[in-house]
């Protein structure tokens, strides 16, 4: 047995309890029926950009609430398609939609690219939903008390609706829709791959948001700020771990149909590899994980988007 073998062979075994209420399904089919009656309003415009290989467009549509959501659109100009497959890139937290010469790998395989902004953090999309009490530290403490008001309520929701704006560019084959994300980014795609049947691949790197009691407790990354904030309420806490269970990727794993490309890393304490697998390993579609044994939170970096390139085109040869 290797090294990597040796070290990781309890990881495959990790099934913490799921946490999932009685009105998981409902609770789900009520917010996704939501999202789906707010209009979409889709707007694009095309930026004069230095590449003619390219051309970007400045996005936007209605998030959940009808939060516009910024974003960018890439579609190949040197390859003679009518459409493309697209890759919708969910960004890292406190991060933005990025620059279009970050998502350029993407369209140098030929596919369209979209990404787009998680409300309320580094980008230019603001936040409409309004909150009936206080928050600490980040976003993600953000309407803890109340699962229809939590904070990744609304992201896992605009950031599917991604989705029904790519379907709406006549650019974009809709039956070719890529999902990718590291961190925060990758708990969206575990989410949105697991609510919407569209995505036909999913690539996830240090994915956070699995095992939410777990992160809690010991106070890793971002779910450090619902440690705080049961510091000060702590008559809330039962309320607040009923309530984050909605939006813990582990109890939405088993819903996932579409192959899964991920990665950990087993130096990481903001998402700790552990707590991932609580959610990989109730993954039953196909699924491959790449592990990176003295990596921290930056996991495989450029490495790791070489081996999501030419997953990529084993994957899909036809698409490319």
């Amino acid at each position: 047995m290797g090294y990597i073998d040796q070290v990781t062979k309890d990881l495959y075994q990790y099934l913490p309890p799921l946490t999932r209420q009685d009105d998981f399904d409902a609770f789900w089919a009520a917010t996704l029926q939501q999202a789906q009656d707010v209009p979409l309003l889709p707007e694009r415009t095309l930026i004069d950009y230095p590449s003619k290989h390219v051309r970007v467009y400045d996005i936007s549509y209605n998030g959940m609430d009808e939060t516009r959501i910024r974003g960018w659109l890439i579609v190949p100009a040197f390859a003679d398609q009518t459409t493309y497959p697209c890759l919708i890139h969910y960004h890292g937290f406190t991060a933005s939609r990025g620059e279009p010469s970050e998502l350029m790998q993407w369209a140098m395989m030929g596919m369209a690219v979209l990404s787009v902004d998680c409300r309320d953090q580094g980008g230019a999309t603001g936040n409409s939903a309004a909150y009936s009490h206080g928050f600490l530290a980040n976003v993600a403490s953000k309407g803890v008390h109340n699962k229809w008001e939590y904070y990744y309520r609304y992201v896992y929701m605009d950031c599917l609706k991604a989705i029904d704006f790519a379907c709406a560019q006549p650019e974009i084959n809709p039956d070719q829709i890529i999902i990718e994300g590291g961190s925060q980014g990758g708990a969206i795609g575990m989410a949105v791959a697991a609510l919407d049947d569209r995505p036909k691949l999913v690539m996830v790197d240090v994915p956070s948001n699995s095992n939410l009691v777990c992160r809690i407790e010991g106070s890793h990354g971002a779910f450090g700020a619902v440690t705080e904030y049961l510091k000060r309420h702590p008559e809330q806490t039962d309320l607040v771990m009923d309530n984050l269970s909605y939006f813990d990727t582990m109890n939405l794993a088993d819903r996932i149909t579409c192959p899964v490309l991920a990665s950990v890393a087993l130096k990481d304490e903001t998402c700790p590899a552990q707590m991932y697998f609580a959610t990989y390993n109730r993954i039953t579609s196909d699924k491959e994980m790449v592990i990176y044994p003295f990596n921290g939170h930056e996991g495989g970096g450029a490495k790791q988007t070489e081996v999501k390139l030419r997953y990529l085109a084993n994957q899909c040869p036809q698409w490319f």
